[in-house]
C-alpha cells in the first residue's frame, strides 16, 4: 500500500486493526502484569531490591529512549515490516525472560523487550492514521484506547490468578509466557491482513540524530524513573541537567540536516504547530495518571493488608471505566464534537477529587470510592483516543510514524514524571499523614490538580475538528 493511493480505503482495514491492537495490547499488559509478579520474582530469583527496580526500569527506559527512532524506522522501511519485526523480537524476548536463571539475565532480556516494544508501538498509531479515512478514525482510535483499558484489567487479574494457580509449577515465569501465543498469532495474521505502507521516496535514517536523541532521553528519563527509588541522590540531578546540552546539540544537528536538504530524524517544524504542541502537553499531563496504578495497590496492600489479587480486583472499577470510556468517545464525538476532550478531562478530574472527598468521610475502601474511581476511569478512557487522534490528524502521512513516536515519548515522559512526583509525595508525607489513607487522599488530590491543568490546555484544542 503505497502512500500515493491511501485515499482509497483499504478493504481489510478492520481486520488489520484487530491485528494491530494485539500489538497494542502486549506493551501495557506487560507493564501491569510484571508489577504484580515482582514479589514472586524476588523470591524465585533471589533478587535484591535494586535488581527488581532494574527489571521494571530497564524495560521502561529502553522503550522511552528508542520509541521515536522506532516510529521513524516505520516511516523509512515500512510500518508492516517494522511491526512484524518488533512483534518477533517481543515474542523472543518474552521467552528469554521466562527462562532467565538469574536477575541479571532477566534485566538484559527486559531491556531488549523494551526495544522491541519501541519498534512495535508507533506502528500501531501510524498505521491507523494511514489506513483509515478520517470519518472512521474516531471509532478506530476508540477501539485502540479500549485496548489499553482491557490490558489494565487483564494485567491485574491474570497476574494475580497465574501467581495463585501456578500452572505447571511455574510462578513468575507465566507472566512472560502468556505473551508468546499472542505474539505468534499476531505475526501470522499481520502477514495476511496488514498492508505495507511507506513513502514512495524512502528517506534515509538520521544516525547522528538517533544517537543524540537517545542520549538526551536516556539522561532525562532514566534518572527520573530511578530517582524516587534511589532517594534522589546527586547523580540523578546531574544526569538530568546534562540532558539539556545534548538536547540543544540534537536540535542544532536537526536544523543543519534540514538546511542541507537531507532527512532529519525529527522535523522540528512539527513543533511550530500550536495544536500539535498543545496536544502533546495534554498527553504529557494526562499520563501522570500512571502514578495511580503505583500508589493505589500500595495503599490497599500496606494500609489494609490486602492480597495481590484483592488489590487487583479493587482496580477493576477504574480499569472498567478505562475500557468503557474509549468506546463512548466515538459515540460522543458525533453529538458533542469539540467538547469531547473537555468532557473526558472533566470526568477524570472530578473522579479523582471525589475519591479524596469520599476518603475524608469514609477511610475504608468501599462502594463510594469505587464509584468515584469508575468516573475517573471513564474520563481517562474518553481522553486517550481523542487527544491522540487530534495530535496525529494533521501530520503528513510520510511522517506519521515519527509523530506517533513523539506521542509515545510524551506518554512515557508523563508517566515517568507522574510516578516520580506523586510517588515521592505519597511516601514522603506518609509519616506525617498518620495513615496510608491520608497519604493516598493527599496524593490523589494533587493528581487531580494536574489533570485540571491538562483540562486548561485541553480547552485550547476545543475548536479542533473531530
Amino acid at each position: 500500500m503505497q502512500e500515493s493511493n491511501v485515499t482509497i480505503p483499504y478493504p481489510a482495514r478492520w481486520q488489520a486493526l484487530a491485528v494491530l491492537l494485539m500489538g497494542a495490547f502486549l506493551s501495557p499488559l506487560d507493564f501491569f502484569i510484571v508489577n504484580v509478579a515482582l514479589p514472586a520474582m524476588q523470591q524465585g530469583l533471589h533478587a535484591n531490591s535494586a535488581e527488581l527496580q532494574f527489571i521494571v526500569t530497564g524495560y521502561g527506559a529502553a522503550y522511552a529512549v528508542f520509541v521515536v527512532t522506532g516510529g521513524r524506522l516505520g516511516d523509512i522501511y515500512g510500518r508492516k515490516r517494522i511491526f512484524i519485526t518488533g512483534m518477533c523480537l517481543f515474542t523472543l524476548t518474552s521467552a528469554a525472560c521466562a527462562i532467565a536463571t538469574n536477575a541479571e539475565v532477566l534485566i538484559a532480556a527486559r531491556i531488549l523487550q523494551g526495544l522491541a516494544a519501541a519498534m512495535l508501538a508507533p506502528q500501531v498509531l501510524s498505521s491507523i492514521r494511514v489506513i483509515f479515512p478520517a470519518t472512521e478514525q474516531p471509532k478506530a482510535m476508540g477501539l485502540f484506547g479500549a485496548t489499553f483499558g482491557l490490558a489494565s484489567i487483564a494485567g491485574q487479574l491474570c497476574g494475580g490468578m497465574l501467581l495463585e494457580w501456578q500452572p505447571f509449577g511455574l510462578t513468575w515465569e507465566t507472566v512472560f509466557l502468556i505473551n508468546i501465543p499472542i505474539g505468534l498469532v499476531a505475526i501470522v495474521l499481520a502477514l495476511i491482513f496488514i498492508p505495507e505502507n511507506r513513502p514512495e521516496k524512502r528517506p534515509k535514517l538520521d544516525i547522528p540524530g538517533v544517537i543524540l536523541i537517545s542520549i538526551t532521553l536516556f539522561l532525562f528519563i532514566y534518572p527520573l524513573i530511578k530517582g524516587r527509588e534511589a532517594g534522589w541522590p546527586l547523580w540523578v540531578f546531574i544526569c538530568m541537567a546534562m540532558s539539556a546540552p545534548f538536547g540543544l546539540w540534537f536540535i542544532r544537528t536537526e536544523k543543519r540536516i534540514t538546511a542541507e536538504g537531507k532527512d532529519p530524524l525529527i522535523y522540528l517544524k512539527l513543533f511550530k504547530d500550536k495544536k500539535f504542541v498543545a496536544g502533546l502537553t495534554v498527553i504529557f499531563l494526562f499520563n501522570n495518571t500512571a502514578s495511580f496504578f503505583m500508589i493505589y495497590p500500595v495503599y490497599l496492600q500496606s494500609g489494609f493488608h490486602w492480597t495481590v489479587l484483592e488489590a487487583g480486583l479493587a482496580v477493576l472499577p477504574y480499569a472498567a471505566g478505562f475500557f468503557i470510556g474509549p468506546l463512548l468517545s466515538a459515540v460522543l464525538s458525533r453529538s458533542y464534537k469539540d467538547h469531547v476532550l473537555t468532557i473526558g478531562l472533566s470526568l477524570l478530574t472530578i473522579g479523582f477529587v471525589l475519591s479524596a472527598v469520599v476518603l475524608w468521610y469514609y477511610p475504608l475502601p468501599g462502594g463510594l470510592l469505587y464509584g468515584a474511581l469508575l468516573c475517573a476511569g471513564v474520563g481517562h478512557g474518553i481522553v486517550m483516543p481523542v487527544v491522540v487522534r487530534l495530535v496525529l490528524a494533521d501530520t503528513p502521512i510520510a511522517t506519521a510514524g515519527l509523530a506517533a513516536g513523539i506521542v509515545s515519548t510524551a506518554i512515557q515522559l508523563g508517566s515517568a514524571l507522574g510516578v516520580a512526583i506523586i510517588g515521592t509525595l505519597f511516601f514522603s508525607i506518609l509519616p506525617l499523614a498518620g495513615s496510608y489513607t491520608n497519604a493516598f487522599m493527599i496524593a490523589i488530590l494533587v493528581l487531580g490538580s494536574l489533570e485540571l491543568l491538562a483540562l486548561y490546555y485541553g480547552i485550547k484544542l476545543k475548536n479542533s475538528k473531530y
